[in-house]
């Protein structure tokens, strides 16, 4: 009787088949798959040309002669093709319009400026984050916290203050509590600044990578009688690499590609400390009629940000996938 009523209960077709029952997927499933069709694929391929358009024409301009690049479009190279290599010697050697000297030293610069930052960021900011990870103290949750909100400061609101503290030190009254520092046009103005900047960021993303690490492992090594500083040195740093190559890519670009930073604290020295971004801005002419020169400088200093990513690539995904999955 059970079976004979399970049987009815089965659907059928016009010619007696079993129909078949439609089966609704759950709304992720429903969603991964749409994504995965053919027609996103193709959306996202339009996209990504529409995307490198702009980069193309650059780099098409940057080639380009300099009657040719001020009077035409650069699109109407492909009806007559006309290409030099003449802006890219003029601004590596000669340095282009409204600048006397080759980009080759402001390249320099900008290398000056931000490895030392990038590096004194994150050795900073991961002995900061393994702290407030794994040495529990009191007010070391408020402490974090407190670093995270700091991300809300917009850095503008530090330049004046950090520029007088550089140049005059910290008086109360007639009470001395830092004296001059005479720092403001050196290097050094910079990489303090870089690196307190960055601060608040780079311990909030390499605190929540360490905080994941095995507890195990960590209080194996405790038992074994290691030091904090052991610990971190030998256990936490090879398992944070992904995590440190990542921020290290996202503090190198920002550095390189800082103008407001680079020209608040090294104004009061000699312009051939500039980093490269300082000069770029000079290059395009009083209207805008350099276009061939800024393009082809605008490309030699994108060389070291593409070397730099290219370099951590493998570092970089494995430190955006890193903690996504548990187990």
């Amino acid at each position: 009787m059970t079976a004979e009523a399970d049987k009815a209960a089965v659907p059928t077709g016009p010619s007696g088949a079993v129909a078949e029952i439609p089966v609704k997927l759950p709304a992720a499933k429903a969603i991964r798959k749409s994504f995965s069709s053919p027609w996103a694929s193709l959306f996202v391929i339009v996209l990504t040309l529409l995307w490198t358009i702009p980069t193309v024409g650059l780099f098409i301009t940057s080639l380009r002669p300099s009657q040719d690049a001020t009077t035409t479009g650069w699109w109407t190279v492909f009806a007559h093709p006309s290409f030099t290599l003449d802006n890219y010697k003029q601004v590596a050697l000669n340095g282009g319009y409204g600048v006397t000297t080759g980009m080759t030293t402001y390249f320099v610069n900008s290398l000056v400026i931000s490895i030392p930052a990038t590096l004194f960021s994150l050795a900073i900011a991961s002995m900061a984050a393994y702290a407030l990870a794994w040495v529990r103290f009191k007010g070391s949750d408020f402490l974090f916290f407190t670093i995270f909100a700091l991300q809300v400061v917009p850095l503008q609101m530090a330049l004046v203050p950090l520029l007088s503290l550089f140049k005059n030190g910290w008086k109360i009254g007639d009470v001395t509590l830092i004296p001059e520092l005479n720092l403001a046009g050196t290097y050094y103005s910079v990489w303090i600044a870089h690196t307190m900047f960055a601060m608040p960021l780079a311990i909030f993303l390499l605190h929540n990578f360490i905080a994941q690490l095995p507890r195990e492992v960590m209080e194996s090594a405790t038992v074994d009688g290691a030091s904090h500083f052991l610990i971190f040195r030998k256990i936490v740093l090879p398992l944070s690499t992904p995590a440190i190559a990542s921020f290290a890519i996202f503090e190198f670009l920002w550095v390189w590609n800082d103008l407001l930073v680079g020209l608040t604290f090294l104004s009061g020295g000699s312009p051939t400390v500039f980093p490269i971004t300082a000069r770029l801005s000079q290059m395009a002419g009083s209207y805008g009629s350099h276009w061939d020169l800024l393009t082809a400088g605008a490309f030699i200093a994108i060389v070291m940000p593409l070397i730099v990513f290219f370099t951590l690539q493998r570092f970089f995904v494995r430190g955006l996938l890193a903690g996504s999955v548990k187990g």
